[in-house]
């Protein structure tokens, strides 16, 4: 069957690598859990009591490793956030803790850049956060690992360093929610599917950038990732 004829070009699904393989994976949607690691609740002045919630990036924010990427507009404090991303290979909604495992592809290495100081207006304004989270280049995620090859991490050293100096460092095993216990709750909201990535949260440590910072960061067995701020 022919496909029909588009009045502007077809869009295509931006790309993650599978590490040591030539296969890529294709996203579909960014989901982002916020307040997932403690002592980030803490540093940003956040009521712990709180649990954690969702948010969302656009897939076409996705940047690659290895990429230069420019300064973002409109702030003055932009700041790094080091998650690990799960990434699906199907979905569905309600879906149990004990088989959310099931419907994962495998795990990699991102960054939640946040325009802090419009996140924090507009948290004051009880305003959406997208100004503050969802902007061009604001998704930088390194290449997957299949969980048939590495299993589903639950533990291990997850890390960011600016200029080669140490700016966030903590542990999988710090997570408030789990990954089943993300993917389940998260499928209440929206029903999820092959394609989508979830960014787990971050550790402490989140500080601002400046043009011509090099970022380096990374989750035990799993690829790092490398951007560098033009």
């Amino acid at each position: 069957m022919s496909l029909p004829e588009t009045v502007i070009p077809a869009l295509d699904y931006p790309m993650l690598p599978v590490a040591g393989t030539a296969k890529k994976f294709p996203v579909r949607r960014i989901w982002c859990v916020g307040r997932n690691f403690l002592e980030h609740i803490r540093e940003l002045g956040n009521d712990e009591r709180q649990p954690p919630f969702f948010f969302a990036k656009h897939a076409d924010m996705i940047v690659p490793s290895g990429a230069t990427i420019p300064f973002p507009g409109l702030t003055k404090d932009c700041q790094h956030e080091v998650e690990m991303i799960v990434a699906l290979k199907s979905g569905g909604a309600n879906i149990a803790p004990e088989k959310a495992l099931e419907h994962v592809y495998g795990y990699g290495v991102s960054i939640d850049m946040t325009r802090r100081d419009l996140q924090m207006a507009s948290r004051k304004k009880e305003q959406p956060w997208e100004i503050g989270k969802s902007f061009d280049n604001s998704a930088p995620c390194g290449p997957l690992r299949a969980a048939s090859e590495i299993g589903h991490p639950a533990k291990g050293k997850i890390w960011l360093n600016v200029n080669g100096k140490e700016r966030q460092i903590g542990d999988l095993e710090q997570m408030i929610w789990n990954v089943p216990e993300i993917i389940a709750r998260l499928s209440l909201q929206v029903t999820l599917g092959a394609g989508d990535i979830i960014m787990t949260g971050t550790p402490k440590g989140v500080s601002a950038l400046a043009p011509g910072d090099r970022i380096e960061c990374g989750v035990d067995g799993l690829e790092p990732l490398s951007i560098n701020i033009a």
